[in-house]
């Protein structure tokens, strides 16, 4: 038995998120069914991160055990020929017998996109918000400053998460124009359910001038989800990229 990694960007818009579910359409399914009809061997695949619905990816990580004969570089193409064309496999390799995509990441990168033209948003409905209002993007910029370290983000956390503690560490948050796009890039050693929609909610807010950039940190301190602003719409967000450390990127 064998562990293969593979690297995926996919197109969330018509799947109901990646972890497989009964009597919906998921990433997971998918792929695992693609596997199937490669093999004829039932898997069960994990990945970095559970995508909610609507949500893409640049760079989602899986793995997936198997007694094929297929060389770890070769499943990139072997699955890519069964595999819709919203999702495929850019990278494939065998790894070692224990390493996991999810609990190994030391840091995942998202990355969020609001269409601020009015012509053309068409074309990006199902791969950003629209939102052509005026906001004050120096201050969302000041407030992603405020955002960066360690702290408990509980306040920034939807109800429903079952995790241990609430402390994550953000490596960065920035927010640049891009065209007719604002995009936010934040990086992190990880996520709470819904953190980034729900942090791009209340940077809007800052943006509409709602409250200053230093009440964030007044948001973070009390912890308490009612404070922050609204969680963003999914189709927006995009998964670029997790990484790992140098040993469980060699396979050792």
């Amino acid at each position: 038995m064998k562990r293969i990694k593979i690297i995926i960007e996919y197109d969330g818009s018509r799947y109901h998120g990646f972890q497989a579910q009964q009597n919906a359409h998921t990433i997971q399914e998918e792929i695992e069914q693609s596997i199937y009809k490669l093999t004829r061997d039932k898997v069960s695949i994990m990945a970095a991160g559970r995508t909610d619905a609507g949500v893409h990816a640049l760079g989602q990580v899986a793995t997936f055990d198997t007694d094929s004969s297929i060389p770890g570089s070769k499943w990139q193409f072997a699955l890519n020929s069964f595999l819709p064309d919203d999702i495929q496999v850019l990278k494939s390799e065998q790894v070692s017998p224990h390493f996991n995509p999810r609990f190994d990441a030391i840091s995942k990168l998202y990355r969020y996109v609001i269409y601020r033209q009015k012509s053309g948003h068409v074309f990006y409905r199902n791969y950003s918000l629209y939102d052509d209002e005026s906001l004050d993007i120096d201050a969302m910029k000041r407030a992603c400053n405020v955002l960066q370290g360690t702290h408990n983000f509980s306040s920034f956390c939807a109800s429903g998460s079952s995790v241990k503690t609430f402390e994550r560490t953000i490596t960065f948050c920035r927010l640049f124009e891009q065209g007719p796009c604002l995009i936010m890039e934040i990086e992190a050693n990880g996520f709470l359910y819904n953190m980034v929609r729900i942090i791009m909610g209340t940077l809007r807010e800052v943006g509409r001038g709602k409250y200053p950039p230093q009440y964030l940190e007044d948001i973070i301190a009390a912890q308490n989800r009612s404070l922050a602003g609204p969680t963003i719409p999914p189709q927006g967000l995009y998964l670029v990229r997790v990484d790992y450390p140098q040993s469980s990127r060699d396979g050792s």
